[in-house]
């Protein structure tokens, strides 16, 4: 019997599309592999920005999601920016500088780090413009 495999498919990207997982070895300092733009540290509330497999910017503190609206860990893809985005589901909320990378509106944006996200992955300012400038559509994500 033969077996073959293309890919281990562990997350998913924009419009439910298929993200496979990282290859190659891990970037020195973050959980992430080579193949990551962004790298989130659930565990240290850290995020990097990379390429090449070389950490680019960062590492910068960041807030995540609380008890029972935890940000979700896996590989995902950027699929959309907006500058001066609002969130529908939460009246209206700023969300400055977001970069949607996983279902259900999942974002890095701009925010408070002083207290829990419902999922997204807050910045200060400064690092938040940093990450609308550097990432771009289709670019892959790695929560951690």
């Amino acid at each position: 019997m033969v077996v073959a495999a293309t890919g281990l498919v562990v997350g998913l990207g924009a419009a439910g599309t298929a993200v496979a997982a990282g290859t190659g070895s891990g970037v020195a300092g973050t959980p992430c592999s080579a193949t990551a733009k962004a790298c989130v540290d659930l565990e240290s509330q850290q995020a990097w920005l990379m390429k090449g497999g070389k950490v680019t910017y960062g590492p910068v503190d960041v807030a995540t999601g609380g008890h029972g609206t935890e940000t979700p860990t896996g590989d995902f893809a950027v699929y959309d920016k907006d500058r001066d985005h609002h969130s529908a589901e939460f009246d209206g909320a700023p969300m400055p500088w977001s970069v949607f990378f996983a279902p259900g509106g999942i974002a890095f944006h701009e925010g408070d780090r002083d207290s829990g996200s419902a999922g997204c992955v807050k910045l200060r300012n400064q690092d938040a413009t940093v990450f609308f400038g550097k990432l771009a559509q289709g670019d892959r994500v790695e929560v951690r």
